[in-house]
Order: structure tokens, then C-alpha cells, then sequence
């Protein structure tokens, strides 16, 4: 009896424990990795822009951003869409706060006429302040 004692004390003895350090790494793997690709997924619209001499609003934020690319294809905040639905999209934007700057990204071989109808539908939009038109400084 005294040996079959032993045996109930020394499983009750050890009790197992998880290692969190597999853990660990594959969280902070996978933070890395989500680190280098939302950058690289922000920027996936090829633009060509327009180069000039100074490089205009380096320091705010660009919350709300039309893309124009060489084929003359919308895109507001990286989402295609079309010229009715964004002056809708971008109202839905701002009614939560006022004095909003809207940047435009237009690739340079589109026409200015295009650029210009674009911006004049920004503009009609209540709430919006600026209407941005960006640029790359030449190198």
C-alpha cells in the first residue's frame, strides 16, 4: 500500500507547464512582418506625380487622398471609385469634423481638364478647407 502512496504523491508532484515563448516569437513575428507590408499595401496606386521645388505639406497628415492614375482612374484613400460616389464617400468623411484638407495625386499625364473637374467636386463638398494638389520634389 505504502508504494501505491508513492505513486499518487509524485503525480500530484509535477504539473505540467506551458512554454510561452513559441508564443512569443510567433506574435512578434507577425508584427514585423504587418510593420513592412501596410506601407507597402498604402502605396500600391502607381503615380506618377508631377515634380517641383519644394515639397508642400511633408509634415501633415494625409487623412483623406485622391488618386488620379495615368489611365484616369479614381481612387479615394486607395479604394477605386467613381467621380459620383466619391463627392458621397468624401461627405461621409468629413461631416464627423470640419476644415478637412484633401489631397489630390494626379499622375502627370493626365489632362489638366480632368484634374480640375476632380477638384471642382472636392470643392462643392461642405467641410472641406483645402483641396491639395501634391507633387514630388525633384531630386
Amino acid at each position: 500500500m505504502s508504494q501505491h502512496l508513492y505513486k499518487r504523491r509524485r503525480r500530484l508532484a509535477t504539473l505540467p507547464e506551458v512554454s510561452l515563448v513559441p508564443l512569443i516569437d510567433t506574435a512578434l513575428t507577425l508584427l514585423v512582418i504587418f510593420m513592412v507590408t501596410t506601407p507597402m499595401m498604402q502605396n500600391s496606386i502607381k503615380v506618377s506625380l508631377p515634380q517641383g521645388q519644394v515639397r508642400e505639406a511633408g509634415e501633415t497628415k494625409q487623412e483623406l487622398v485622391v488618386y488620379i492614375d495615368a489611365k484616369g482612374q479614381l481612387f479615394f484613400n486607395g479604394l477605386p471609385i467613381t467621380l459620383d460616389r466619391l463627392t458621397e464617400a468624401l461627405k461621409k468623411k468629413v461631416e464627423l469634423s470640419a476644415n478637412k484638407t484633401v489631397f489630390v495625386k494626379a499622375d502627370q499625364v493626365v489632362p489638366y481638364g480632368n484634374v480640375i473637374k476632380v477638384v471642382d467636386h472636392l470643392k462643392m463638398v461642405g467641410g472641406v478647407e483645402y483641396v491639395a494638389l501634391a507633387t514630388q520634389k525633384l531630386a
